[in-house]
């Protein structure tokens, strides 16, 4: 049992691996280990009866044995329950407050560090996900109890005196029938889903929002929810036809070195329900909606059971919102399934749909990580290409201005005016715009307070020693190069002025064209003799032995001494003696007759069928007497035994030439 038990759990956690290996790869936490993992958290919620509902009076199909736990009446036998497990359970009473203590409000901290979260929705319509999510006036929901607590840790933790400066965004999108829509926006259109090089999921041109305070979240937020995509049904009179999620960004940035950046998100989703078009009696318009809906959903269950599996492949990108929830399911982020039900009969199948979907979201594992990177140095000083990328003059103007700047007495300077002190500091063009402008905003409050002067703001002045110490040495190289260049130049015109007659003929040297594809020798070969391997090499043995070596290439054209007269055009002649020819075709003619049809094809201008055709007249008419023979093979003409012949010899006698000494 034990075996069996432990087979899902490697099963599940090979699949978060292979879903998430790309974002565990790329995280930042400053170590080579693996991120722990972190099971998705799973908690249900069974709203109350409907007042004046058909059925209120009826007893309810669910019932919740503790905190923890539920049970379901079996639809094939109401004697029996089918009973269920989760994180958190919450009956009808459970209030908003609740909810959000009990399951939201301790991941809001790991925003805090870096690292993502996500709350979903889920559940059929009519089962309360929306007003989970956003509540009402009297009784809010997760989504302003969420941004009310972020904006208040937030505002704790950027105080004056603490080490990170944080900053706060919100962008809110539908997923309308498969389209992307930014509510902030509604005319941008339909927008794509992207993954950059570090695995993360983002959209571009999605509208973001500063906020601060919760004053600033609420109007954005209210104008964007009244242009989400509602209708009525008969189950429900303002019925989700949209998938909703509002994204909440946290960036935070360390204020002294190592100046470490942060980025944590936050998604809070409210899913469409599942929908029985019997029940709902949709047509036209709400029919198409609730296909596309029903759709997303089937492809969010096929997702999480393919990563309970282990399967090699997770179909994240056959919807739009599971390509969305990459991270949220089998991803890098602490996950939140709010199960909502309701506890009519009538609702029994959406009921126990929902909450088997929720057993099996129970099951998926993340491994969340801190996103941080590491910023240069505020106070690096330039790079030295790019004051080589300065014209000459500005380069010069740079230079001057900053020695100058050392030549003058520091302690002695007279103070300068408030819009040039930071004058060097200026010109680092490689700084961070929020550090430069954040060490401008301190410049100018240590001048409201009667400093004088900042250079511990400005390039330390030993790097800038360093820095103008290498460009004076390099302009001293230059400056020695032009020195021995114009010295090389004026020998070569004293030399020229003690031998003219040298200088004209190098001119006409240097001035006549190049002949084209030619070699100059001093002895042309006129022909060359390819000859068997064993009688070149004794003639190699003589002392007085000329070889002549035939390569094989294009004729080359050979200039004449100018001694000699022109005797016209000089080429490579190939000639064969009469024992090499004869035992050329002596083998040519035995591989005819001994060979096979595989032998055969190896030969020059044979193929398949004439291999074949030769092997069949060999054992019809006997062996051939000469190559010449092969005129009476079918498809062998005098022209081509010809070629044949001329083909083979050469490439037969190929390896008997000897190579240069």
């Amino acid at each position: 049992m034990d075996a069996e038990a432990s087979a899902p759990l490697r099963r599940r956690e090979m699949a978060a691996a292979a879903s998430g290996a790309s974002r565990c790869r790329l995280s930042k936490m400053g170590s080579g280990r693996r991120p722990p993992p972190a099971r998705v958290r799973v908690a249900v919620r069974l709203r109350p009866f409907v007042e004046g509902a058909a059925g209120a009076s009826e007893p309810p199909c669910v019932r919740g044995l503790d905190s923890c736990s539920l049970e379901v009446a079996n639809w094939r036998n109401y004697q029996e329950t089918l009973k269920y497990q989760f994180d958190a359970f919450y009956g009808e009473r459970s209030s908003q407050q609740d909810i959000y203590a009990g399951s939201v409000q301790p991941i809001l901290r790991h925003l805090l560090e870096g690292q993502n979260a996500s709350v979903l929705a889920y559940g059929p319509t009519g089962a309360g996900k929306t007003h989970t999510m956003l509540g009402s006036p009297e009784q809010p929901g997760v989504i302003p109890r969420a941004l009310m607590d972020l904006l208040q840790l937030t505002r704790e933790e950027g105080a004056e005196g603490r080490p990170w400066d944080l900053s706060v965004t919100m962008s809110y999108l539908e997923i309308y029938q498969e389209k992307v829509l930014d509510l902030l926006d509604p005319a941008s259109g339909d927008l794509v889903i992207r993954e950059d090089y570090r695995g993360n999921i983002l959209i571009p041109g999605l509208t973001q929002k500063p906020i601060t305070s919760f004053a600033d979240f609420e109007r954005h937020f209210l104008p964007a929810s009244g242009n989400r995509t509602v209708g009525a049904t008969r189950l429900n009179q303002r019925s989700s036809r949209s998938h909703a999620v509002l994204l909440v960004k946290v960036d935070q940035r360390e204020r002294l070195a190592p100046f470490r950046q942060r980025e944590g998100k936050l998604y809070l989703i409210d899913l469409a329900g599942s929908e029985d078009n019997r029940r709902t009696g949709n047509q036209g318009l709400r029919l198409k909606e609730s296909g596309a809906i029903n759709t997303s959903l089937f492809v969010l269950g096929k997702v999480v059971d393919a990563l309970n599996k282990g399967l090699p492949r997770v179909p994240y990108r056959d919807s739009k919102l599971t390509r969305l929830l990459q991270d949220s399911l089998g991803g890098s982020a602490h996950s939140i399934l709010i199960a909502n039900i309701a506890p009519e009969r009538r609702f029994y199948l959406d009921t126990v749909s929902a909450l088997n979907f929720a057993a099996r979201s129970k099951e998926v594992i993340n491994r969340p990580f801190t996103n941080e990177s590491l910023q240069p140095h505020a106070l690096a000083p330039v790079k030295l290409s790019q004051k080589e990328l300065l014209g000459p003059s500005e380069a010069k103007k740079a230079r001057s201005s900053e020695e100058e700047e050392i030549e003058s007495p520091e302690p002695t300077a007279a103070p300068a005016p408030a819009s040039q002190k930071l004058s060097p500091l200026q010109k680092l063009s490689n700084m961070d715009p929020a550090m430069l402008e954040r060490l401008l905003n301190l410049d100018q409050l240590l001048g409201s307070q009667g400093c004088q002067g900042t250079s511990l703001l400005s390039t330390p002045r030993r790097e800038r020693m360093e820095l103008i110490k290498t460009v004076e040495q390099k302009d001293l190289e230059i400056e020695r190069l032009k020195m021995k260049q114009k010295e090389l130049e004026a020998k070569m015109m004293s030399q020229e002025a003690l031998h003219p007659k040298g200088k004209e003929n190098c001119t006409l040297t240097m001035l006549r064209p190049l002949p084209g594809r030619t070699v100059t020798v001093a002895k042309p070969l006129k022909k060359a003799v390819v000859m068997p391997l064993q009688l070149l090499q004794e003639q190699a043995a003589s002392p007085n032995a000329t070889i002549h070596i035939l390569k094989k290439g294009r004729k080359r054209k050979l200039e004449a001494p100018a001694s000699q007269p022109d005797q016209g055009e000089d080429c490579w002649d190939l000639e064969l003696s009469p024992e090499l020819l004869a035992l050329g075709r002596q083998k040519i003619l035995d591989l005819l007759n001994k060979g096979s049809a595989r032998d055969l094809r190896g030969l020059q201008r044979i193929g398949q069928k004439k291999a074949q055709l030769i092997v069949g007249w060999r054992e019809l008419h006997g062996p051939f007497s000469q190559v010449e023979d092969l005129e009476r093979v079918e498809g062998m003409s005098a022209k081509q035994v010809e070629t044949f012949l001329k083909a083979n010899l050469l490439s037969l006698l190929a390896g008997q030439r000897c190579a240069p000494r």
